[in-house]
């Protein structure tokens, strides 16, 4: 920030002529102002918005230093004014139609209040450039909103205050309608209605019917992010299925921010199905299976301290499952598994890097998307013992952590590695490593080019959890859960085009061009002889959802042609999905 100051005494058609010049250099109205002794002309080199200027309240400074100099002066946040815009902009001709005045009308808009209690900055507190940032992460994150900014609007000299600016704006929320899909060669459809912001107040609440290869069943759930208006939260579901059912409860305080100090919660979750075993995309085999599972945890921080949260976690869980055969099944019973309880006290530490910035045309088309930058760290450990209700003596683990950085101006790299299980006995039981690598090179604004390399490794898997490789987890040209074994390798290349087509203001249009390729080693010896290398190539359209509450999701439209395989495969794939990225 420059400033200039003149002062002097001259006549009124002088003055006018400085006054002019001060006001080109500063874009305000109002550079000078009359003294004791003739008068004051300023003008800042730094522009200032003109709706800020023209409320700029006596003895407040006509402009706006930056966040760096706002903390540097230890300004307190003064007003939080909030701007909750409609779904559709009706000044914009484009969007003055009547079907989209009648959506703005129907549709409830968001509180204040609930914009509010989702602000990491209140007024008093001291102003953060980052919690003003992260505050605007916080916002986009919410299924019921398309876009959020938190940014300082004044700034009073005087009382060192700064008045800040929530802008956001709507989306539709209430969801009644019929989804249907397929991947994998199988088909799934869904009839709900749900609404993620119940009355404007940021609750979600699903009723539905949904119908997979595996089970159809009716489903109710219910969200509140912030509850009696706290930092609590709950998160309810009830599944009524063909095979079993599902209850589950989760109340707690998470860490909320990168600076949080404190957090707590409790879940509990039961629920019994029927588990199913594939070979080669076909189900071979299944049992009846009922899962409990109750789990109280916290953990305390000291925030953010030099651009790093460390967050120090402690918990008890309960962990029992139990295994039946299936009456009159259809299916051979495989050897059923053996029940196994677990009951444990872990400890765990988690260390996350405060590097984020904000990018488009990603992972999703034409939405604001925050990307990490950064580096992150998990570890957990448990013990189980019989002394503390276990069946047996075990070792309960989890590590893992990722990286992600620019490379160059064009490219973006992540890295992601986990590896979790048990060890019993002097051995690995139920272990599963995974890595991951994806890469992002951005020819332009349109073009990005998409590359994944994963692997992933099991130890002695117990009879419920299987290792897949299929047309449900990245080779879309097989049907799912096509090959099983205890290692995996997988790769996919993918082109991927952003159009500036927005029919009817309501989707963004894509496409893609991909190629597939992995494998599994390890499997059943009856059928290793399938287990080669598995290739496709496809095309696909791509409408990434810009007006309703499902969280920026993108219709995925593929159509795969497997390259190899047995012959018994169809020679194209169709794929229809929504999916939380391109």
């Amino acid at each position: 920030m420059h400033e200039f100051t003149w002062s002097g005494r001259a006549p009124g058609r002088h003055r006018t002529w400085v006054c002019a010049a001060a006001a080109l250099l500063s874009l305000t109205t109002s550079p000078c102002r009359a003294a004791d002794d003739g008068w004051i002309a300023t003008a800042a080199l730094m522009p200032v918005r003109p709706d800020i200027a023209d409320e700029v309240p006596a003895g407040a400074t006509p402009w706006l230093p930056t966040p760096e100099q706002l903390e540097a002066r230890r300004a307190v946040v003064g007003s939080v004014a909030i701007s909750v815009e409609e779904i559709f902009d009706e000044a914009d001709p484009r969007e003055d139609g009547l079907l989209y005045r009648l959506a703005n009308d129907l549709k409830i808009r968001t509180r204040e209040g609930t914009i509010r209690e989702a602000l990491l900055l209140q007024p008093g507190d001291a102003f953060s450039a980052q919690k003003a940032e992260e505050s605007a992460r916080l916002l986009r994150e919410r299924d019921y909103l398309a876009d959020a900014e938190v940014v300082p609007a004044r700034y009073d000299s005087e009382t060192n205050t700064v008045d800040m600016r929530v802008h956001v704006r709507d989306v539709w929320t209430l969801e009644p309608g019929i989804g249907i899909g397929r991947k994998g060669g199988t088909n799934k459809a869904r009839l709900r209605i749900a609404d993620e912001n119940l009355f404007g107040f940021g609750q979600k609440v699903a009723l539905g019917y949904s119908s997979d290869v595996d089970r159809s069943g009716v489903n109710l759930q219910f969200i509140d992010p912030n509850l009696f208006h706290s930092w609590w939260s709950l998160d309810t579901a009830y599944a009524d299925n063909s095979d079993g059912s599902n209850v589950y409860v989760d109340i707690g305080r998470p860490f909320f921010s990168l600076d949080s100090r404190w957090s707590a919660g409790l879940s509990a979750n039961t629920r019994s199905e029927i588990t199913p075993l594939y070979t080669l995309g076909e189900k071979v085999s299944e049992f009846a299976s009922q899962y409990d599972d109750i789990s109280v945890q916290g953990g305390i921080s000291k925030g953010l301290v030099d651009g790093w949260t460390t967050r120090w976690l402690a918990g008890y869980r309960y962990d029992r499952a139990r295994f039946t055969p299936v009456p009159d099944s259809e299916f051979a019973t495989a050897d059923i598994p053996d029940d196994r309880t677990l009951s444990y006290p872990w400890v765990g530490i988690e260390m996350i890097e405060d590097q984020f910035t904000t990018t488009r045309n990603r992972d999703q088309i034409g939405r604001i998307e925050d990307l990490f930058l950064g580096r992150r760290f998990h570890a957990t450990l448990g013990f189980a013992s019989p002394a503390l209700g276990s069946d047996r003596n075990a070792g309960i683990f989890s590590v893992g952590g990722g990286m992600s950085y620019a490379v160059g101006a064009l490219g973006e790299m992540d890295l992601a590695a986990n590896w979790e299980g048990r060890l019993e006995s002097g051995g690995l039981v139920d272990a599963v490593a995974e890595l991951s690598t994806r890469y992002y090179h951005r020819f332009d604004e349109k073009n990005t080019l998409m590359t994944f390399v994963g692997a992933a490794h099991a130890d002695d898997l117990t009879e419920d959890r299987q290792l897949q490789l299929g047309g449900d987890n990245g080779l879309r040209g097989y049907p799912l859960r096509y090959q099983t074994g205890d290692t995996r390798l997988q790769a996919i290349v993918e082109e991927r085009y952003y159009t500036d087509w927005y029919p009817f203001r309501l989707f963004r249009v894509g496409a893609a061009a991909f190629a597939d390729v992995g494998r599994m080693w390890g499997g059943d010896p009856a059928v290793t002889g399938s287990q080669e290398w598995l290739a496709d190539v496809g095309v696909g359209l791509r409408l990434g959802n810009a007006r309703s509450g499902s969280g920026g999701s993108v219709l995925h439209i593929d159509v795969a042609f497997p390259l190899n395989g047995a012959q018994d495969i169809g020679s194209m794939q169709l794929l229809l999905e929504g999916r939380k990225s391109f």
